[in-house]
């Protein structure tokens, strides 16, 4: 079984788009972004606490390349 924690872009896009069919609209994107860039937000403070700050940050530049890629 393959691990179903992404490690690239392409891998959390898919997860994203296909897994959780969830369209990275412009405006998911940005709500996403103003969660994951408030260290001191509830879900960002979980998320960090079970993934850790180095996946936290892949993820935070993920979306932000999803964000350029909109633009």
């Amino acid at each position: 079984m393959s691990d179903p924690i992404p490690k690239t872009y392409d891998q959390w896009r898919h997860c994203i788009t296909v897994d959780c069919g969830i369209p990275l609209t412009a405006n998911f994107v940005t709500e996403r972004l103003a969660v994951w860039r408030d260290e001191h937000a509830k879900e960002t403070r979980r998320f960090r606490k079970l993934y850790g700050d180095d996946h936290w940050r892949a993820v935070l530049g993920w979306f932000e390349q999803a964000e350029r890629e909109l633009s």
